[in-house]
């Protein structure tokens, strides 16, 4: 094979490489939005099977406390001491559950992460490109 001279001039150089740049920044920007719709579809399908499993868990919540709440009846303390005891327990664990929950929740990132490390390998790759 006869080498090919690259003929073309500065000015024709550097319209090639602003006209990659735009390509691969705005593919960059669809890869974001793909990236963030994926894990929106996740957190919403995730968040479904939370909300259902809750609902079906505090109805036995609710059973499993009205069963205290007689258990103790029963055995010889006024019904409203009864109450107050397991209300105030329920309420302590609850209160434990929520901060845990909120910690938790302030440790998620939903950062494009993929998309931000690509990025920097463009920036380079710009750098380099000049």
């Amino acid at each position: 094979m006869q080498e090919r001279k690259d003929e073309r001039s500065l000015g024709e150089l550097f319209g090639d490489l602003a006209r990659e740049t735009s390509t691969l920044v705005r593919q960059e920007v669809q890869l974001a939005k793909t990236e963030m719709t994926q894990k929106a579809t996740a957190v919403g399908k995730d968040i479904g099977f939370l909300a259902v499993g809750g609902l079906v868990a505090y109805a036995g919540l609710l059973a499993l406390i009205a069963t205290i709440i007689i258990i103790l009846g029963t055995a010889g303390l006024p019904w409203w001491l009864a109450a107050l005891i397991v209300t105030v327990v329920v309420l302590a664990i609850g209160g434990i559950l929520v901060q845990r929950g909120l910690s938790a929740l302030k440790q998620q990132s939903i950062a494009p992460e993929q998309t931000l490390q690509t990025l920097k390998e463009d920036r380079q790759w710009a750098k380099e490109q000049m």
